[in-house]
Order: C-alpha cells, then sequence, then structure tokens
C-alpha cells in the first residue's frame, strides 16, 4: 500500500505513518516545547527529533502535557552515528527514552552512516530493541540507495524508511525509485529547502487555483508520491497550521510534473512508477 491522500497516512513495511510530521532540528527548549504543543493541538499525530537535536525532553514533556492520547502519536527519534556501537545503541535509546519520558518509541533511526560499528552490528542492536518492547519500528537516514539495501539485508525486522533531505529542488530520483519497489517510506526533512521554496513564483502560480501558498505546493507535492511523507519545521502557529492545510486539494498529473520540471524533470521510469506518464 501506499499514501492515502485523503486521511494522510502512509503504509509502509506494515507501519502506518502519518503522511505529514513536525520536524524539530535546531529547536530547542520552551520553543520547541510550544512548537510540539501547538502541532498537536492543531491535529499533526508525527513528530521527529533526535538525540543530536538536544531537545527530546522537551518533545516529550509537549507529549506528556498533551491532551492527546500518547498511543496516537507517532513518535520518532534517532540513534546519532556516534553511538551506533551495539552497547552504546541500547544505552543512549534508553537515555532518550528517559528525556522523552516514554515507555516505547515508535520509530528509531541510525541517523547517518557510522565508523564505530559495522552496520549489521548497529542494526542487530536495534532489532534487538524491537524485541525488547522498547522500539515499534526502525529505519535509518541519510543513506544512499547502497546503504539501505544493505540495511534491509541486515535487519530481522522490516527497515520502514529512510529518512533524507528531499524537495523539488534537491530530488533524490535514484532512492525514491528504490523505495517505490519495494515498498520503503522515504521521509523528507527540510521540505521547504530550508525556506526556498516560500518565494517561488512558480509555485506559487501552481498554488493560485486553488488558494494555496507555495510552500503548501511543495508539501502537497511531497505527500502525493507514493510511500512519501514530510515533516517540515515550524515554530509559529500561523506557520504550523499552513503546513497542515494540505489534504483538501490535488495535483493534477501535469502539476506533478511541473513540480519535478524545477529540479529537471521526471525520468519516464520515476513517471511511470508515480502514475505521470
Amino acid at each position: 500500500m501506499s499514501t492515502n491522500t485523503t486521511t494522510g497516512t502512509v503504509i509502509a513495511q506494515g507501519a502506518e505513518v502519518p503522511a505529514l510530521g513536525l520536524g524539530t532540528a535546531r529547536m530547542t527548549g520552551d520553543d520547541c516545547r510550544r512548537a510540539v504543543e501547538t502541532a498537536l493541538a492543531v491535529g499533526y499525530r508525527h513528530v521527529d527529533t533526535a538525540q543530536l537535536y538536544d531537545n527530546e525532553a522537551a518533545v516529550g514533556r509537549a507529549i506528556a502535557e498533551s491532551e492527546v492520547d500518547r498511543e496516537d502519536v507517532f513518535v520518532v527519534t534517532k540513534v546519532h552515528p556516534d553511538n551506533a556501537a551495539p552497547a552504546d545503541v541500547r544505552e543512549s535509546t534508553q537515555a532518550s527514552l528517559e528525556r522523552l519520558e516514554l515507555q516505547t518509541v515508535d520509530l528509531l533511526l541510525l541517523h547517518g552512516p557510522s565508523d564505530e560499528a559495522p552496520l549489521a552490528e548497529t542494526i542487530g542492536a536495534m532489532n534487538d530493541l524491537q524485541r525488547d518492547g522498547l522500539v515499534d519500528h526502525i529505519g535509518i537516514s541519510n543513506f544512499g540507495v547502497d546503504g539501505l539495501e544493505d540495511a534491509i539485508a541486515r535487519s530481522e525486522t522490516p527497515i520502514i524508511t529512510n529518512q533524507v533531505e528531499y524537495h523539488p529542488f534537491h530530488r533524490r530520483d535514484d532512492l525514491l525509485a528504490y523505495c517505490l519497489e519495494n515498498e520503503v517510506l522515504l521521509t523528507a526533512y527540510s521540505p521547504l529547502a530550508e525556506g526556498d521554496v516560500v518565494g517561488d513564483e512558480r509555485l506559487a502560480a501552481i498554488g493560485e487555483p486553488y488558494g494555496k501558498s507555495a510552500a503548501q505546493v511543495a508539501l502537497r507535492w511531497l505527500v502525493q508520491h507514493p510511500f512519501v511523507a514530510a515533516i517540515p519545521k515550524a515554530a509559529s502557529r500561523e506557520h504550523i497550521e499552513a503546513n497542515a492545510d494540505i489534504f483538501d486539494f490535488e495535483l493534477s498529473p501535469e502539476e506533478m510534473r511541473a513540480v519535478f520540471d524545477l529540479g529537471g524533470g521526471v525520468s519516464d521510469r520515476l513517471a511511470a512508477q508515480l502514475g505521470l506518464e
């Protein structure tokens, strides 16, 4: 199965993941806590954090204080590459859970390739955490096709996602094609290109008939891909709400292609996979 663009969920390798989440990189303390609280209040059910971000405690506090039930929030954190040795995977994840005030994390990612241990050992330690009930699903981040293929081969359980930078101006077509073929979720971080999409007149023109902004078109383009989720970062209520207002319109195949053209067009192979022939 792929993305349900009406309800905004993606099912990949048996895991049901909200197609839109809140990214929290470079947000800390009360600013981070307030952003997560706001996102949950307006309907987000997917929150992304990491050991590297130094904000797991703020994310955890926001979830604990929210009126949203814990089981309704898909929480993602990431093992720092420096903690990739098996003993460190376990110790650092337990510390993450304590900071998050959670018994279990929905998805644990390895934040990037590491020289601290062979990938097989790191993935094995993550599998052990799953068996022990500390982690529901596992995945990776910042890997290419070869690394994703290797992780899948090494894991006893499904690798449900590879989280990478992906937006109209920075595409990973080879990786996306692989994810589509293998029903692996591609989670797009920096989906608004660090704000570069906001003033793009071409995206704004596509959005005008729908009453949508350039940023909303970029996000809609992403979640309209099968097996893609997006985790834009936002701090203000206005931006958090606007980023979520993307499930009441649909881009035509021609409009999808027009967004692809911003990054050099779409290959015939990928167009066929996306139904854009």
